[in-house]
């Protein structure tokens, strides 16, 4: 099997207005990522997946574009980009851009001409239907709570919007809208970046009549995601993206793809498909949903490590040697991951957020690092509504407290609380200074106030630290085959305490054993007959023995 460079790179995410402010107007920027590129260097990883830095009226935090051939002004200008491009090559480090193309905003100019009639040029970019019996076309319910369809009184019709109205989907039926996105995408790869990230990029290809979606009993809305999640023509879409655009770049792409399942990510990422190199599934981070259906995501109940572990690995034995997996606890879209899937308590902290990035790392795929994780920063575990920004948050409170009264304040306040995606886009910890280091004016979104605690410049130059213990895996990685190409083997999946598996490679073993507990316990995988103890979060090794939240990774030669 020959390596490509993006199976043995690992990546950095940068969500921009969290990371690095430059100007003192509180917002971070691309000034203030170029003045830290030196950082992500020093952690050893290979490529910066940047959030959305387009122009946008921030609906939705940047996932709404309003042209995407321009820089959002608070991010700085495209000379700004440019330099921080230059930069990055010149460090060796590859830049991942986020392609948000499922949807644009509604204050895009071929929104803003579609709108107007139906029969202008743009009339057909985007999806729209007429009412039936003087309601929405179908019962669909939008990802960010309410219906998925607002209508335009111009029409007289409804448009569809998945997610915020602010979100009106594009009409990929339409084959002049593709080729506004190949020409879109070829003016960035002109530029230089090395890929894309594609936000929920399964949903572009809606099924056929638009038909009604599963919806539980008592919901105001039908569930559209099992409706528009890998539609019928999405892999035409996707080969001929790469036909029209990928092919003719040396380039690393990602789709995000909520719903799909393995089988769908091999037709998708298949070592020959020429379609994309990895998808981001969503299985691991869908695990705890609320039992009653009606609250979806919304709950507090930790993940079952059976339920972890099998999930994993089925991704892992179904891509092996077919496809390539994309490896992550965390992003801008979920709660930080020693907070959701570790223990952020004092204690526990540094010890589970070094077992979880072992547990991660030495799977096979590309490992993502999401700002703060190589920290081990945590959920920020606000009380009160007013502390939360994010609008789907918001938008689930209103829905399920005030209009449908499914459940009261504090059990919400909760659930917030324990997934909200907030909870990631509290800004960066650079140092124990005034707002950590993030901006010299007022930070656009509170500190998570362990900062003091918690912060890269304590970590640096701590060989212990958090950080440093994400760069010796990262090292790791980047030096063996055997953890980036190894098949991977499940050992006790009914292990309701450890995560244990092994990776085989041209005669070589690795062992994987990670206690997700705060007891001491006992395993013995034969560890005593290894070569070497690769990696641990423990000074010493007792053999058999697992303290809490232990990791250690062994190698048999």
């Amino acid at each position: 099997m020959t390596k490509k460079w993006w199976q043995n790179a690992v990546v950095y995410q940068v969500y921009p207005r969290s990371y690095q402010d430059s100007n003192g107007d509180g917002i971070g920027d691309l000034a203030g990522l170029t003045q830290r590129l030196p950082y992500i260097k020093r952690l050893g990883a290979d490529v910066i997946w940047l959030n959305p830095i387009y122009k946008s009226p921030d609906k939705d935090n940047g996932y709404d574009i309003s042209d995407y051939q321009s820089i959002q002004p608070a991010y700085g200008t495209m000379a700004d980009f440019d330099h921080l491009l230059d930069s990055a090559h010149q460090q060796g480090l590859k830049l991942l851009m986020d392609l948000v193309v499922n949807h644009t905003s509604d204050q895009h100019d071929w929104f803003q001409q579609s709108r107007q009639s139906k029969d202008n040029p743009y009339a057909d970019y985007y999806i729209w239907r007429d009412p039936v019996d003087g309601h929405e076309p179908n019962n669909w319910g939008s990802y960010f709570s309410g219906s998925a369809w607002t209508f335009e009184p111009k029409r007289n019709q409804y448009y569809l919007h998945l997610f915020a109205p602010g979100q009106p989907d594009l009409n990929w039926e339409n084959p002049q809208v593709r080729q506004e996105v190949w020409n879109l995408m070829r003016f960035w790869l002109d530029k230089g970046v090395d890929g894309f990230r594609m936000d929920v990029i399964n949903l572009i290809s809606k099924p056929a009549g638009l038909p009604d979606a599963p919806q539980a009993p008592g919901a105001a809305y039908g569930d559209s995601q099992p409706i528009v999640s890998d539609g019928p023509k999405l892999n035409d879409y996707l080969r001929e993206m790469n036909d029209e655009v990928l092919s003719h770049y040396d380039v690393m792409t990602v789709g995000e793809m909520p719903g799909s399942t393995p089988k769908d990510a091999i037709t998708y990422t298949g070592l020959n498909a020429n379609e994309l190199n990895m998808v981001f599934q969503f299985e691991h981070v869908g695990l705890s949903p609320n039992p009653d259906a009606r609250l979806g995501k919304w709950n507090a109940v930790p993940v079952k490590l059976t339920e972890l572990k099998d999930s994993l690995s089925r991704w892992q034995t179904a891509l092996d040697g077919k496809g390539w997996n994309s490896l992550y606890w965390n992003n801008h879209d979920q709660p930080r991951a020693v907070s959701r899937f570790g223990n952020d308590t004092p204690e526990f902290r540094e010890r589970s957020a070094k077992m979880l990035a072992t547990t991660l790392h030495m799977m096979q795929g590309t490992p993502y690092v999401y700002e703060g994780e190589e920290l081990g920063m945590t959920n920020v575990h606000y009380t009160q509504l007013d502390q939360y920004e994010d609008l789907e948050s918001l938008n689930a409170y209103h829905e399920l407290v005030d209009d449908q009264h499914i459940v009261d304040q504090p059990t919400m306040l909760k659930y917030l609380s324990h997934i909200s995606r907030d909870n990631a886009r509290t800004p960066m910890h650079w140092d124990d200074s005034t707002n950590a280091g993030f901006t010299t004016g007022q930070p656009w979104f509170a500190l998570n106030p362990n900062y003091p605690t918690i912060n890269a410049a304590d970590q640096l130059d701590q060989d212990d630290s958090v950080f440093n213990y994400y760069r010796r895996l990262i090292t790791l990685r980047h030096s063996s085959d055997l953890i980036v190409l190894g098949s991977y083997e499940e050992l006790d999946p009914e292990d309701d305490q450890v995560f244990a598996y092994k990776r085989h490679y041209q005669g070589q073993t690795l062992l994987v054993m990670s206690n997700f507990t705060d007891q001491t316990v006992t395993r013995d995988y034969g560890q005593a007959e290894a070569s070497e103890r690769l990696i641990g979060n423990y000074a010493d090794d007792q053999g058999t023995t697992l303290r809490p939240y232990e990791t250690k990774v062994y190698v048999f030669k």
